[in-house]
């Protein structure tokens, strides 16, 4: 029946085809189009295919060659060489140290391949499946990045030749294809290893023998299952599953690590029950100071330089493989460092036998405070609610108050030597060398303390240079200034009577030095001449700066001082002679800056005036281990907070700062004054330095030059003596000749000068 149905009805459709003229032509339409839109999707599927295909020849062209891919270009450390030519430091970001495949252990290999690609030695370095089942969860998330599927080959392939922060399709297309020239190129072995010596881990350590040492303090051969299932746990996200810092979250990662490798039979039962308990340790400390830096805070501070160079050179400090001939001398650093150790082994203990900290409870609850705050695990605390148990938690803590009171009241120390002709930096200690971290300050560069007494040189500069000479006599009587109704008295000195300039600064009396910025060199002429000479840092306009209440840092008092040894003319500091790319071509030759600053014979009055402060001055501990020419200038801050003393010879300059890290903890007592503390460095650190055998510096003097010349100046008034005046003779700069004395001496009374400025500190 259904057959005659489908008969009749075949018949019935040929009857009207024939009969009826419009449904013809309708039928004719439907196939004419059913024909176009067949070829017109196979047309738009060929294009296409074809657009797709060029794109991938396109995109082949920018794929490496065989030989990249047979001698991948690694990145590789910039070396930092000192002027004797010893490699003193690398800087680098990729903390790797190379195995071979036998040395990893057959748990790494398993942890890593049921982790990141179960079918790692089936594929061609394409997983086709994994693809589309990323692809689907995609979709269904409706997230760009969801699932990944690269395997471990694309994952070498991005790290090797790609840039992985590029998130397109491009950079997928060009991944995928690199993987697949790679399994051309390597066996599975040999892609295990590249992969497993390159991928990084975290805490600056890439690949795996870095990781074993740095979170479990052991070689790559020694890990155990649970170690090696960490450190796979690691590649997803470092940061997030870190074992030191995020332990709780590491544990859920490593124990979806451990899942897997039992799923794949890595590893039994008994082992995944056991393991999947266990809590997540680390052996992880902070690094001390890179044991292969020779002198680290001078490498640091080239670092700094090099890398505001990096923009304009355009290279990458810590992949390019540049070389960096530095100023620094290891047979200078070694004599620094072995100056200020000798100092500071008894004089940490002096310190420590006077300072009280039941007295100091402020101190104490201030810098608790800021340490528990700049902890990492009080900053990575989720709420304000956890942040204080933390703080509560350490605060009552034993081993923190212990480590807070040893940082505080730990010597620090800036020292720094130069030559004045080149500007040149010959040894740098920055710290503490007997307790030195790797991430503490630099206290030559990064260090802001005031000077003390060691700036006067500037305020009777400036006097010389007005023409008056050494032996002009200023009032040593008490002092006092009216600052918006307050008085001020400068304590040190003021017992009355004249004093030279020289008398003054040799034994830096406060009083004289105050009263010569008052009458003879006003402190704006003194800022201005302070800056010429190298001092950057901004210096306050009050009377008071003539003791030295600016803060500056040691680098920049070291290289002014360098000005008065170099006769008169500056020359910008300098840490870096040249830089070469990894090839020998010379990026940069250092030519430093130099400028005019002072006459010859205005820097030679000043050298002779400084002499005297280390003959006969307040540097006179100096000559217990020095006897050559030498000239400078002790500082002490108020309460004894900072040490200072900054000196010359005529071939080198050095510059020595002692105080604390919290500027609140003060010396407290006259040992903490600059010719105590600081001078000793100073003088041992050339003793040191003149004995040694490799060198042979010559004998050298301060050479007057033809400008100055010796005369007889007055006794009373300091200026050129007439026949009626008891005289002395004394250095006088001819080009700035000082003015008769007309006889008539009277000695000079306590004044009362307005000021409209504060003092600052006494």
């Amino acid at each position: 029946m259904a057959k005659k149905n489908k008969k009749d009805k075949k018949e019935e459709e040929l009857n009207r085809y024939f009969s009826d003229k419009k449904y013809r032509k309708k039928g004719l339409r439907k196939k004419r189009t059913s024909k176009f839109s067949f070829g017109f999707i196979l047309t738009v599927l060929i294009i296409v295919f074809l657009s797709f295909l060029a794109y991938l020849i396109f995109l082949s062209q920018s794929l490496p060659s065989l030989a990249e891919l047979e001698n991948p270009k690694l990145e590789e450390a910039t070396k930092i060489y000192s002027d004797n030519g010893e490699l003193i430091d690398k800087f680098f970001l990729k903390n790797r140290t190379k195995i071979t495949f036998e040395d990893i252990p057959k748990d790494m290999i398993n942890a890593l391949v049921a982790t990141e690609d179960r079918k790692f030695f089936s594929h061609w370095g394409v997983d086709i499946q994994r693809i589309f089942q990323a692809f689907g969860k995609n979709i269904m998330s409706m997230r760009l990045k969801k699932e990944g599927a690269s395997t471990i080959t694309q994952q070498l392939a991005g790290i090797l030749y790609l840039n992985r922060k590029e998130m397109t399709l491009s950079r997928k297309l060009r991944e995928a294809m690199t993987a697949v020239q790679i399994e051309r190129t390597y066996t599975k072995e040999e892609i295990l290893t590249y992969y497993l010596n390159t991928v990084y881990f975290g805490k600056g350590a890439y690949g795996v023998e870095a990781a074993a040492n740095t979170y479990f303090g052991k070689t790559s051969k020694e890990l155990n299952v649970d170690e090696c299932a960490i450190l796979v746990a690691l590649l997803k996200s470092p940061s997030n599953y870190d074992p030191v810092d995020n332990p709780e979250v590491c544990k859920v990662r490593r124990n979806l690590v451990l899942t897997g490798m039992h799923e794949m039979e890595f590893i039994s039962k008994d082992v995944f029950d056991s393991e999947i308990q266990a809590p997540v340790k680390v052996s992880y400390r902070l690094e001390e100071i890179n044991n292969e830096s020779r002198a680290p805070e001078f490498t640091e501070y080239v670092r700094q330089l090099m890398q505001t160079k990096a923009e304009k050179y355009g290279y990458d400090l810590y992949r390019d493989g540049l070389k960096v001939y530095t100023t620094l001398d290891t047979r200078f650093q070694k004599h620094a460092e072995d100056a200020v150790k000798e100092q500071l082994s008894g004089y940490q203990k002096s310190f420590n036998s006077s300072w009280n900290w039941k007295s100091n409870k402020d101190i104490l609850e201030a810098d608790l405070e800021k340490f528990i705050k700049q902890s990492e695990i009080y900053k990575k605390a989720p709420t304000d609610t956890e942040k204080k148990k933390i703080y509560d938690s350490m605060k009552n803590n034993k081993a923190v108050i212990d480590s807070v009171k040893y940082l505080a009241t730990t010597v620090q120390v800036g020292f720094v030597v130069m030559i004045p002709k080149t500007g040149e930096i010959k040894a740098m200690v920055g710290a503490n060398p007997l307790t030195r971290t790797k991430y503490g300050l630099n206290h030559v560069t990064q260090v802001k303390r005031q000077p003390g007494s060691s700036f006067k040189p500037f305020v009777y500069t400036v006097a010389v240079q007005n023409g008056y000479s050494p032996g002009y006599m200023i009032s040593n009587d008490p002092v006092s200034v009216n600052v918006g109704g307050r008085i001020w008295s400068p304590k040190g000195g003021g017992t009355g009577g004249m004093v030279t300039m020289r008398l003054a600064i040799e034994k830096s009396i406060n009083v004289v030095a105050v009263r010569t910025a008052m009458e003879l060199a006003p402190i704006e002429k003194v800022i201005e001449l302070a800056h010429k000479m190298g001092i950057k840092s901004e210096l306050p306009n009050y009377l008071s700066l003539a003791l030295g209440v600016g803060e500056v840092t040691p680098l920049e008092m070291t290289n002014a001082f360098g000005t008065f040894a170099n006769e008169g003319i500056w020359v910008e500091p300098i840490a870096i002679t040249k830089i070469e790319d990894r090839n020998g071509n010379v990026i940069e030759q250092a030519v430093p800056e130099t400028r005019e600053v002072l006459s010859e014979g205005v820097a030679y009055i000043m050298n002779d005036m400084m002499e005297g402060v280390v003959n006969e001055g307040t540097a006179s501990s100096i000559r217990g281990f020095f006897h050559r020419p030498a000239a400078g200038k002790t500082g002490t801050s108020q309460s004894y907070t900072d040490a200072w003393f900054v000196g010359f010879t005529p071939q080198f300059v050095a510059g020595c700062w002692l105080g604390f890290d919290d500027a609140r903890v003060k010396f407290g007592g006259a040992y903490g004054q600059g010719g105590k503390a600081a001078a000793p460095i100073w003088g041992k650190f050339m003793q040191l330095l003149y004995a040694d055998e490799e060198f042979d510096f010559p004998v050298a003097y301060f050479l007057m030059p033809d400008g100055v010349q010796e005369m007889r100046i007055c006794s009373i008034s300091g200026l050129l003596a007439v026949e009626s005046c008891p005289s002395q003779i004394e250095l006088i700069d001819r080009k700035k000749m000082p003015r008769k004395c007309i006889g008539n001496h009277v000695t000079m009374d306590t004044t009362v000068v307005e000021r409209a400025k504060p003092p600052g500190l006494d």
